[in-house]
């Protein structure tokens, strides 16, 4: 399969694979770590803009792009002005891309009539492309899905109205809003939106192997492929999905000994970034997600030994005893596999 490079604007990504934005998964360690494992493009977590604007100390946090070299910021709201405002701001503190959530279906959001809901309210998405179109100079995107429910499939409406605008990009998850994450994603129904448009498309829902790669681009004829869930305890997978489509031969994790390594210095740059007492905290749920990962490998014993781990694990609150653990987690699995 050949990809060809995915030109955003005045941007070239390096490859057409994306680390989705992910609400409290994708702050800058690991998408810092994404970028270093061949991640084409990482986008913050979806910041809200009235909160953004405010300067509410935990937006602050999700829009720290330091270490990641192009930094993209996802923005949601439901009034155009602040949308508009958000995006400035954004840009001024240094993103070179800005991405509009119309594709959350978290209640909180859409209750706000924010993310998903959007897809029943097109001229109000209409009036947040143009607002925050001409608030910026960088590429401006959207993330949204085929609609809100199967009675409205409204994403080549949106995406028309996107590329009409002037955004450079829309990425689809293959499900509705009130399919939630149930159910498989529909790659082949992405398909529409492709035809619809001459912006990139990207695909998204439901890449959790290397072989779904290939299989989600030529099931939805997108120009690129976006990986949410399928990352999460694994930010080396978006570079191997990437790897593959290039045409390499890879395993689909590394040694068990690099991933001790990655989550080991992850979890450094969680406490860096949080501070000591909340960064353990949000720690927990990437160390039982990486634990998960690393013990693909064991059969019917998988679930016993990382339900095992978590309960020692995650009830720690000393950052040397969970880094002690998390070493001990590891060698445990790498003697099993030696054996």
């Amino acid at each position: 399969m050949s990809i060809p490079a995915l030109r955003l604007g005045a941007v070239t990504l390096p490859n057409p694979v994306i680390l989705a934005p992910m609400a409290g998964i994708t702050d800058a360690p690991v998408r810092r770590m994404a970028v270093r494992h061949g991640a084409g493009l990482v986008i913050s977590e979806m910041l809200a803009s009235e909160a953004l604007l405010e300067g509410h100390p935990e937006m602050l946090l999700r829009a720290e792009g330091e270490g990641v070299s192009f930094h993209a910021v996802q923005i949601a709201g439901n009034d155009p002005r602040l949308m508009g405002e958000a995006a400035r701001v954004a840009e001024a503190a240094g993103a070179g891309l800005i991405d509009i959530n119309m594709g959350c279906p978290a209640k909180r959001v859409t209750t706000g009539a924010a993310g998903a809901a959007l897809l029943r309210d097109l001229p109000l998405a209409r009036a947040i492309f143009e607002e925050v179109r001409g608030a910026v100079s960088v590429p401006v995107t959207v993330k949204t899905r085929l609609g809100w429910d199967e009675g409205s499939p409204t994403a080549v409406a949106l995406a028309e109205m996107a590329e009409a605008c002037g955004l450079s990009m829309v990425t689809i998850h293959g499900r509705t809003r009130c399919q939630f994450y149930t159910g498989r994603a529909d790659w082949s129904a992405i398909r529409a939106v492709k035809d619809a448009v001459s912006i990139p498309v990207i695909a998204n829902g439901d890449v959790v192997s290397l072989a779904d790669g290939p299989a989600i681009l030529a099931a939805s004829g997108a120009d690129g492929l976006m990986i949410g869930r399928g990352a999460q305890g694994r930010p080396w997978f978006p570079g191997r999905v990437a790897q593959v489509l290039a045409g390499r031969m890879v395993e689909e994790d590394p040694p068990l000994d690099l991933q001790r390594d990655i989550l080991l210095e992850l979890y450094e740059g969680w406490l860096s970034l949080y501070g000591t007492t909340l960064g353990v905290r949000q720690a927990r749920k990437h160390i039982g997600w990486a634990l998960d990962a690393a013990a693909t490998g064991q059969g019917n014993a998988r679930a016993a030994f990382v339900e095992r781990w978590r309960k020692a694990l995650l009830v720690l609150d000393e950052p040397g005893r969970v880094k002690a653990g998390i070493t001990a987690a590891y060698d445990e699995l790498m003697w099993r596999a030696a054996a």
